[in-house]
């Protein structure tokens, strides 16, 4: 399905804005409720036929007699076995819950997931495909790629959560001495009890001294840092607090296009209005400050743009900002009285040797006054960077110049939560608080830290120069992040075959490199692109061996899809 985007030119983004995203919203609700009452008749005709028939209907529907793309997943059959009863007979139903929760979606654990997710469980069965295994090229989880964990992280965790083992001559005394320091600060010197809602202080301490030697010894108060369960829970704590009506006009967020799915997902939980802003693929993914100003001026019409999102490196696109781009960001946010998000969650990936990552704090000071005290909130996480410690759940936000009252009332909305948990926040302290030369721990830690970063460094080099060779593929650099985001040509006639399935043509493209090949990604209209373009979002995380047979079998599909509709 085609996302309904802001146009590039001014002249097409109007006060239409408003009512697009409400006729969009009202699709999405549509297609939802046609889905699960075509779901409800399918399972009750299905129930009055033989397991023999069944089966043989499942293999048809799975290979594409339909033309809804959401027909294959196992989603179907699984919500059907809970809709025995008439609709009527339940408290809720689609027609009286929010319905916002209905129009938001998650593109990186769409339908095209929860097809390869059946896909191998058909595999585990025995069922002959074209391929022995899926490729989940489709979220940066990094140890589901086959990541190796820091041992030095392992370790902290192992003598936090069970504390005989700080009698263990294994674990390295620079180890046990963090780990120490860590239950200390904890009630009960158990990390079984809850921490302080913003977290533990000293884990924000160490926090603190982490940005202050990142940004060259800029001041950073341990006080404006809150630990997270992963980016995610705080990115959605600030949109919430800025979820209010000024001037009679809905709130909206300045958004970069192509975006994280997580900001398109939360603006639409909270009924707030996405204001699109597009990078320009054509300069490496770019920013420019008068696209900024065009998207705040037209949105301006039909709502209050609060806030502003800037990811960096970029996610899907893999772009690093230069300092240039960053000073005309601050500026515009600064002019414009919106709140800079900075979401720097991948700051310590980058390959490019002409790239270099620049905080926006430490740039927004280094500009002087008025720009030093630009409200702007930051945002870091353990699932990227070198540890890839997703599942754990750890993040940081460092929320900087806002009014005292505002922070108290962030602050309260959070204690609501508790806190995060304990193991994020000791994972945070691990990514923040690492071995230093001479330390016992350190030679191992900065051996696999380094070789994690070098190899990733080598596939993004590898994927660009694979997916460049594509006839119709137009792919910059991967200068940072996990991601490469190549723009596609797709023939008339598979943009015909897409229509008559009613998919987009992005999301037919990827359907059938999944079925053909077990490559699961992720279509670039989940992400937003201009329109008339087509893209997809790969990982670059797959280990480099199954990263080249994962190449070369989208280079056999790739030619020979072009070969069936050219």
């Amino acid at each position: 399905m085609s996302r309904m985007l802001i146009k590039p030119a001014a002249a097409t983004v109007s006060a239409a804005l408003q009512q697009q995203q409400r006729q969009q919203q009202q699709y999405v609700i549509r297609r939802w409720k046609s889905f699960l009452h075509n779901n409800s008749n399918n399972a009750n005709r299905r129930a009055a036929k033989s397991t023999a028939t069944a089966t043989a209907a499942a293999t048809t529907q799975r290979h594409g007699t339909s033309g809804d793309f959401i027909q294959p997943l196992d989603v179907r059959r699984s919500f059907s076995t809970s809709h025995k009863m008439p609709s009527s007979s339940k408290a809720l139903t689609l027609d009286n819950i929010n319905p916002n929760f209905i129009a938001m979606e998650y593109a990186v654990r769409g339908p095209l997931v929860i097809r390869a997710g059946e896909i191998e469980k058909e595999l585990e069965k025995g069922v002959k495909k074209p391929f022995d295994q899926v490729i989940r090229a489709n979220i940066g989880d990094c140890h589901a790629m086959g990541q190796q964990p820091l041992t030095f992280l392992r370790q902290l965790m192992a003598l936090t959560f069970e504390t005989r083992l700080l009698d263990s001559p294994e674990y390295p005394e620079d180890v046990k001495k963090r780990a120490c320091a860590i239950l200390n600060g904890c009630q009960g010197q158990s990390v079984g009890s809850y921490t302080d809602s913003a977290g533990l202080e000293v884990v924000r301490r160490q926090v603190a001294q982490y940005i202050e030697k990142r940004d060259g010894g800029i001041a950073s108060d341990w006080q404006d840092v809150y630990l997270t369960a992963g980016a995610s829970p705080g990115i959605k704590s600030i949109l919430s607090m800025i979820n209010s009506e000024v001037g009679c006009k809905p709130p909206g967020v300045m958004v970069p296009i192509p975006q994280y799915p997580l900001y398109s997902a939360t603006i639409s939980e909270y009924g707030m209005t996405k204001v699109d802003y597009y990078l320009e693929e054509e300069t490496g993914w770019s920013l420019g400050r008068k696209e900024l100003q065009r998207s705040y001026d037209e949105a301006k019409k039909v709502c209050n743009p609060r806030a502003l999102v800037v990811i960096n490196p970029g996610n899907p696109t893999g772009q690093v900002l230069t300092r240039e781009n960053i000073e005309e960001i601050i500026k515009f946010a600064h002019e414009n009285k919106v709140l800079l998000l900075a979401d720097e969650v991948y700051q310590d990936n980058v390959y490019d040797k002409n790239s270099k990552f620049w905080s926006f704090k430490k740039v927004a000071y280094e500009m002087g006054e008025p720009y030093r005290n630009l409200e702007m909130v930051s945002f870091l996480s353990t699932s990227k960077g070198y540890l890839g410690e997703c599942g754990i759940r750890g993040g940081y936000m460092e929320v900087l110049n806002l009014d005292p009252k505002v922070k108290a009332m962030l602050t309260k909305s959070i204690t609501a939560a508790l806190c995060s948990t304990t193991a994020g926040q000791v994972a945070v302290s691990a990514l923040v608080n690492p071995p230093q030369p001479g330390e016992p721990s350190y030679d191992l830690y900065k051996k696999e830290r380094d070789g994690i970063l070098a190899a990733l460094k080598e596939r993004a080099e590898l994927v660009h120069k694979a997916l460049n060779s594509f006839e119709g593929y137009k792919v910059n650099p991967v200068q940072g992040a996990m991601y490469v985001f190549p723009q596609i040509e797709i023939p008339p006639k598979a943009i015909e075959a897409a229509k008559a399935k009613g998919m987009a043509p992005d999301v037919f493209y990827a359907f059938e490199l999944l079925e053909t090949s077990g490559i699961c990604i992720v279509p670039g209209s989940g992400f937003g692109q201009k329109p008339g373009t087509w893209h997809f979002r790969s990982t670059i995380l797959p280990q480099t061996d199954k990263l080249k047979l994962m190449m070369e079998k989208f280079r056999v599909f790739h030619a020979e899809f072009m070969k069936k509709y050219k």
